[in-house]
């Protein structure tokens, strides 16, 4: 027989303040001395971690659908002594008092788990908006079943004395005991999200939110009487829950990394309690902040929580990313639940993640919720073939594939998750699924990954490679593996053909020249850049407070990042780095989308409605591809829209965004490109005049030169665009040539609008041609300077047909050799 007092804390419908209500009863008793334990009804994992915080000891859910009718009085006992017995345990119900799982009669309920405590229902009355109807639904659910017992109730939200004295008289005349009434209070409530309240470990506030949440429930609730209600429970007659009756231990005491911290707080205790209890030594790992592996791990456990509001820190951490993926390669075993499948997929919202399953995974606005009855289609990491688990789905998130061949789970008509073994041992290591599971329900899942995590560590060591917290090593100044500073002319080397920096002319047009050297008798005179942004107006047809003359795109780009206020902005891959660059070097926290790498131009309507202000490249460097007008448009509507068009002027002008009215955009063009004007840095921001006159702002005095300035007026006459237009419909033939002589020699390219052809060389191997090629005479971008990008493709400025077929005579022999 056990003695400990205890209360069911439920309500008559969710958003009633039983959390509020709960956590503060905790709080407020903690303060006064009292040790607490608290509980949660169901599978939810975000309020157990307020009741942690509040009590100082984990917070435990109580779910006979995830475990049995037999184990929650055992695991409710065995959380009342763990750490240390408690002097009163309090549980949070879950929706409605009697509301259950679908078509069982309330299984799994508030008051059935109340029954199988036999514990008093302590009832949250939600008085905002109501009296004695408030009073009337409360009387209602007691009488509901005879068989449980409300022992008292406290009014929430009470907008007055008056208000509450109305209630109390209700309740004093059917012989119910008000234990309180709470008053509203702004100052007490958490924030919530899309799947519910912001998680406890996730903000920095929450402390002192739960000091003052203690304080305003010890204020307004009699804490003698909750007490003497909870100490009216009659004993307990069941043994507590022992994971060590249900495990055996394992050899080798294999070490198990499990993923913590902010973005992974969705873990059931009782997980890591079956592990020590199986033999195994649990160290939790930060992937927001530690960069690798504890040495000798041997195997690695992620729970659920929201990688995706924390994709950008997690995408950061690439140390991480890059030490667990070489060790899920090694075949560490590795079990992920929800947000772990996020995690090791390739892209999470277009940010690079893990990339240890053959999937994507995107936010999108549908919730999936509910029980699942699942059974192990053939033997996984977890399960043995045909063995049945009872789990919950929730989350907001879509996985694709949903599967694999190999699936984690099967139920109804569905296959899902990933069961995979990526060393080839023959045996799956990596367990990967949606699935939440209460392993208290199920301890053989925790067994059998301790006994693989056994063999790991028997014949695998592998020291961590050291990292700064940047997810950088060795002085390497890359992000996610890509230099951002990285340009064509670094690939470039004395005697080599240029094919590597995309600049058409060597320099100047002799009449271009002319018009620079008579410029130079001005160099006395700060330059007045007015008539030059009058010529780019007038050339555009716009009105000149659309128009800002920069000194390249370089300096729009640092100008759009210095002044952006976006909280979100983001990237759309594979592009050029200078825009993450300068967003990065601003202070911004840069997301990633990731196109997928295919001929035709892919489309942008699945960018996420999150990103308050997007970057995108039209056509796009270095694919080439060339985004219709209106899909742009489409995707930068109710948000900042900045598209480089420095290769515009090579393709059809019909597709740009310039315009007379550009409200919320920014296009930025570039000289140097078309006239041979790299050294000179001359561009130009056209756009939203309120965000010019803010770029404007921000830009130092006289940021171009003179010849700069005499560089835009002469290029933008219609003589000069005529030459331009006659040059690019030249070349546009040069680029058919080549890309017909690429395709003949087997060599996959992307359909380019541009000065430029992405190329695929897979053909000769799977590391980068590159030096191969610089040994042969050309200078080339390699492929893996961009996002999204692996070494195999190469970027090619268009050359004359005789140098086009030397390359592609290069490249052919590299196949062959």
């Amino acid at each position: 027989m056990v003695n400990i007092p205890r209360l069911v804390i439920a309500a008559a419908n969710s958003s009633a303040g039983k959390t509020t209500i709960a956590t503060g009863l905790m709080a407020a008793l903690r303060a006064a001395g009292v040790e607490v334990a608290g509980f949660k009804v169901g599978p939810d994992f975000i309020d157990p971690g307020y009741h942690g915080l509040a009590t100082g000891r984990p917070g435990r859910n109580l779910d006979p659908v995830l475990t049995s009718e037999e184990l929650v009085p055992r695991l409710f006992v065995h959380g009342a002594l763990t750490p240390r017995p408690a002097e009163i345990a309090l549980v949070e119900g879950v929706m409605g008092l009697f509301d259950g799982q679908l078509g069982r009669d309330g299984f799994g309920s508030t008051a059935h788990v109340a029954k199988l405590l036999g514990a008093p229902v302590l009832l949250v009355v939600d008085a905002a908006g109501s009296s004695r109807t408030a009073a009337a639904a409360a009387l209602g659910l007691g009488a509901f079943d005879p068989e449980l017992r409300v022992g008292g109730v406290i009014l929430n939200r009470v907008g007055s004395t008056r208000h509450a004295d109305e209630l109390r008289a209700v309740f004093a005349e059917a012989g119910w005991p008000v234990l309180g009434a709470v008053p509203r209070s702004a100052s007490i409530s958490a924030p919530s999200r899309h799947l519910g309240l912001v998680p406890a470990a996730e903000r920095d506030e929450s402390a002192a939110t739960i000091a003052a949440l203690a304080a305003h429930i010890a204020a307004h609730v009699e804490l003698d009487a909750v007490l003497a209600l909870a100490s009216s429970a009659p004993d307990l007659a069941v043994e507590p829950w022992r994971p060590t009756e249900v495990v055996s231990p394992v050899s080798g005491r294999p070490r198990i990394a499990v993923l913590a911290g902010r973005a992974f707080t969705f873990r059931y205790p009782e997980t890591t309690e079956l592990l020590t209890a199986a033999g195994c030594e649990v160290v939790e790992v930060d992937p927001l902040s530690d960069t690798r592996l504890p040495e000798l791990v041997a195997g690695l456990y992620i729970g659920g929580g929201f990688p995706e509001v924390h994709a950008v820190e997690l995408s950061r951490n690439a140390a991480l990313r890059a030490a667990i993926a070489d060790a899920v390669v090694a075949g560490l075993p590795t079990v992920a639940e929800c947000a772990g499948q996020l995690y090791l997929a390739e892209q999470l919202d277009g940010h690079p993640m893990v990339a240890a399953l053959p999937a994507t995974a995107r936010m999108t606005p549908r919730l999936t919720l509910g029980y699942r009855d699942a059974v192990a289609p053939a033997d996984t990491l977890l399960a043995r073939a045909n063995e049945r688990v009872v789990g919950h789905e929730f989350h907001r998130t879509q996985t694709a594939p949903a599967g694999a061949d190999t699936a984690a789970w099967s139920w109804a008509d569905r296959r899902e998750g990933f069961s995979l073994d990526p060393s080839g041992s023959g045996r799956p290591s990596l367990h990967a699924s949606y699935l939440h599971l209460h392993w208290a329900g199920h301890p053989g899942l925790a067994q059998r990954f301790a006994e693989t995590a056994s063999r790991f560590a028997a014949t695998v060591v592998r020291p961590a490679a050291p990292a700064d917290a940047a997810g950088r090593s060795n002085g390497d100044t890359r992000i996610d593996g890509i230099d951002l500073q990285h340009h064509g002319d670094h690939d470039l080397a004395p005697g080599l053909i240029d094919l590597a920096v995309n600049v058409m002319l060597p320099g100047p047009p002799e009449w271009l020249a002319e018009v620079l050297a008579g410029s130079m008798t001005g160099l006395g005179s700060y330059p007045d850049a007015a008539e030059a942004r009058a010529a780019i107006a007038a050339a555009h047809g716009v009105p000149p407070e659309m128009v800002l003359p920069t000194a390249g795109g370089a300096e729009g780009f640092a100008l759009i990042a210095r002044t952006l206020t976006a909280a979100r902005p983001l990237v759309v891959h594979p592009q050029f780095t200078e825009p993450e660059a300068a967003l990065r070097a601003a202070g911004h926290a840069v997301q990633r989308w990731l196109l997928p790498l295919q001929p035709s131009t892919p489309p942008l309507a699945d960018l996420p409605t999150w990103a308050d202000a997007v970057f995108v490249g039209n056509p796009t460097n270095p694919t080439g591809w060339l985004h219709a007008r209106a899909d742009l448009l489409a995707a930068g509507a109710g948000r900042l829209l900045v598209v480089d068009e420095a290769f515009m002027d090579a393709t059809d002008e019909a597709e740009s965004l310039i315009s007379p009215e550009m409200p919320g955009l920014l296009v930025l063009r570039s000289l140097s490109k078309t006239w041979g004007l790299a050294g000179l840095r001359v561009g130009y921001v056209v756009g939203d005049p309120a965000l010019i006159a803010r770029l404007e702002q921000a830009q130092p005095a006289w940021p171009i030169s003179a010849p700069a300035a005499a560089a835009i007026v002469a290029t933008s006459t219609d003589a000069a665009r005529a030459e331009a237009s006659a040059r690019y419909a030249e070349l546009a033939t040069h680029r058919d040539h080549l890309v017909a002589g690429l395709t003949a020699a087997g060599f996959p390219t992307l359909t380019s609008q541009a000065p430029f052809v992405l190329i695929d060389t897979a053909a000769c191997g799977p590391d980068s041609v590159r030096p191969a090629l610089a040994r042969a005479g050309f200078a080339v971008r390699r492929g893996e300077s961009f996002p999204g990008l692996g070494p195999t493709w190469i970027r090619v400025k268009v050359p004359a047909p005789d140098v086009a077929d030397a390359l592609v005579s290069a490249l052919a022999s590299l196949s062959r050799g």
